[in-house]
Parts: C-alpha cells; structure tokens; sequence
C-alpha cells in the first residue's frame, strides 16, 4: 500500500481545450433560448386589455387586445457573455478534462438554479458560475494575490479568501485524528471538536446549506501544501448537517493518495455516485433529519 508520503506531481500544461468549452457553453445558450422560445409561443387568452408576462431572461411575450402575441428578444445573462467571450479568446483552459467538467454539469443541469461551492478559484470558475445561471456560486481561494487578478477581471465572481493551517505530510496523523468520535458527531462545522473541521471560513458557510460542493482545492501536490483533507472531511460534514434533502460533492485529483483515501474515508465508497478520470461523485443525505444513521453507509457507529 502507497503511504501518504507518496506523491506524483501533475504537469498542469494540458492541450487546448477551449473549442469544447466553448461550444458546451453555446450548447447552454442555445438551451436556454430555445427553452425561452417554445414557452413564449404557448397560447395566451384572449383578453380585453394589453398584458405582459415576462418568460425568461430571454424573451418577453406581449399579448395585444385582439389576443395576438408579439414576441421580444432582451439580453442573454452578462455572466454568459463574459464566459463565452473568455473562453473564445483565451488559450488558458481548465485542468478538468471535458468528460470530468460533463459529470458536474449533468448535476448542475438537474439542479441548478442553486447553491454551489468551490473549492479553489482556477479557469474554470467562469464556466461553473454560468452554469448555475440564477443561483449562488461561491468560491474560497487560499492565493490571496490571485483572488485580487481574477476580481479585476472578472468582478462577478463571488470568492473569498481562506487560510488553512495543515500540512499534506501530516495526513497520515490527521486521518487517525478523523477516525476519533468527536469527527462523527453531525452539527455545527464551526464549534466541531474535530481537527479536520475547518472552523474558520468565512461565516457564510456556515449559514449556507449547499446544494452542490467540489474540492478542486487547495494545492496539495508537495508536503508542504495545505492539501485537501480539511476541505474533505468538511464538505461532507456540511452535507450530513443540512437540515434536510442531499449535497452533491466532486472531489477532484483522487489519483494523488490524500485526495483517494480522504474522499473514501469521510465522503464514504457508499454513498460513490460514479469517477471519471481523476474525478469523483457522492450524493451525501442529511444525517441531521435522521441522526440515527452510519457515518458511512452499511458502517455501524
């Protein structure tokens, strides 16, 4: 068995894949519009005074007095519009692969609008912010100078600076630690006794039942990284103490050994929806609607 002080270090130089981001991000468009299109040319009644009713963020119908709809055209979303034109006209592409980026957005098509978290602020955080047109996207970066370009940038992001206080070669240590019962008790992440419970991100987290979290951060390719066992272990407590109903959470780079073991041990193989590539899925329920439940599926306490 590998030990936690093996590492592989990825080359982070991937071949162009903007022309796929891209026309998924048009497929999205096209979506929306012809969504917005159908609904309008649904049969208004006929009425004795002029009416509007607003569609979409797409198109707006007008019934006129005779019962004759006129149709007009208003913006695409501006979040769109920056995504699409960055993606056009950069050669910087996200890390994820297409088949890896198509297994989050296949859940964010099922559920968005909604609440989504990322772990880590990269060049796919346009694309995720677009794709949860009309909800709430969210990301917490540990590069306090980066988080500073992107905002310049790109000002619609919402993303917020943390600061983590592990270290990858303490893994090992730090999964004894989670395996202690206080890292079972469901409740709340900022008061936990745990030491993989990150207390001190911003309050919003904590105020926030997430519908959707990916671990894409923070860095954790050498010893002296934060690595991502705090996000881990975190993300799943969130999702076990909402209040009801389940969190999506993707934890990306489950071929490094923190990631692999991390994700298997807090996120549970029982509640594993599918992995491409370096990505993994879990659907995580509520444990707080029902506190009698496993940690971790088929595993009594």
């Amino acid at each position: 068995m590998r030990s936690f002080n093996s590492y592989r270090v990825h080359n982070n130089t991937f071949n162009p894949k903007f022309p796929l981001v891209l026309g998924f991000l048009l497929l999205l468009l096209f979506v929306i519009v012809f969504a917005s299109f159908t609904r309008s040319n649904t049969t208004a009644p006929t009425t004795n005074t002029t009416t509007t009713e607003t569609i979409s963020p797409a198109t707006t119908t007008t019934t006129t007095p005779n019962g004759v709809a006129v149709h007009s055209c208003t913006k695409i979303p501006s979040s769109l519009v920056d995504t699409i034109l960055h993606y056009a006209t950069s050669n910087t592409t996200p890390q994820q692969t297409l088949k890896e980026i198509s297994v989050t957005a296949r859940v964010l098509k099922r559920r968005s609008p909604c609440n989504f978290l990322v772990f880590g602020l990269g060049h796919d955080s346009l694309m995720w912010a677009a794709l949860n047109h009309g909800g709430r996207t969210v990301f917490l970066e540990e590069d306090a100078s980066w988080i500073e370009t992107i905002r310049a940038k790109f000002p619609t992001l919402e993303s917020y600076h943390v600061k983590y206080d592990t270290r990858v070669a303490q893994a090992e240590e730090l999964m004894e630690l989670g395996r202690r019962p206080e890292c079972s008790v469901v409740g709340d992440v900022k008061v936990s006794g745990c030491r993989l419970a990150l207390r001190e991100l911003p309050e919003l987290f904590y105020e926030t039942e997430w519908d959707m979290i990916m671990v894409d951060a923070p860095t954790g390719w050498i010893p002296e990284a934060p690595g991502r066992m705090g996000a881990i272990y975190t993300a799943g407590m969130a999702a076990r103490g909402r209040k009801e109903g389940e969190t999506d959470v993707f934890v990306h780079d489950v071929d490094r050994i923190v990631e692999d073991k991390f994700s298997r041990e807090f996120l549970c193989e029982g509640y594993m929806k599918e992995q491409e590539g370096r990505l993994r899925h879990f659907t995580i329920p509520s444990h707080k609607a029902n506190l009698g439940m496993p940690f971790c599926p088929g595993k009594e306490e």
